[in-house]
């Protein structure tokens, strides 16, 4: 698939210009305009190139530590289910956590439960220690 790299810097310049900042809290889940990347980053879809992130740490009211999540289920130490509570199976990349600031925030999707969020914590605690 090709990407639209001038199709995103575009969308990129309108968000950067956006004064909008949405009040978000760690453990929820957020539709994000996560954008064209390179190589095997992840990418967002659509016209807002969106995914949903867990908000994994919140530093303060314009930036957090963001950790993507998919339907495509894997499993490995790069990989944490994430339960929403909605049946629907999903998982955090814990490899693609990337720093975000909160005008890439669309929408809020949930909220993990606090299990999921402790399993995630250690998961990513664990990844560090390698």
């Amino acid at each position: 698939m090709k990407k639209d790299f001038k199709k995103w810097h575009n969308a990129k310049t309108e968000i950067d210009n956006s004064p909008k900042r949405l009040f978000f809290h760690e453990r929820e889940v957020w539709w994000c305009s996560i954008g064209v990347n390179v190589g095997f980053e992840q990418d967002g879809k659509g016209e807002e190139f969106t995914r949903p992130v867990l908000v994994f740490k919140k530093f303060n009211n314009e930036v957090f530590w963001a950790l993507p999540l998919s339907t495509r289920i894997k499993k490995g130490k790069f990989y944490q289910t994430a339960n929403l509570g909605d049946n629907m199976p999903r998982v955090v990349i814990i490899s693609q956590l990337r720093l975000i600031d909160a005008k890439r925030l669309i929408d809020k999707a949930g909220v993990i439960s606090k299990d999921s969020y402790l399993n995630i914590q250690k998961a990513v605690i664990d990844l560090c220690k390698l």
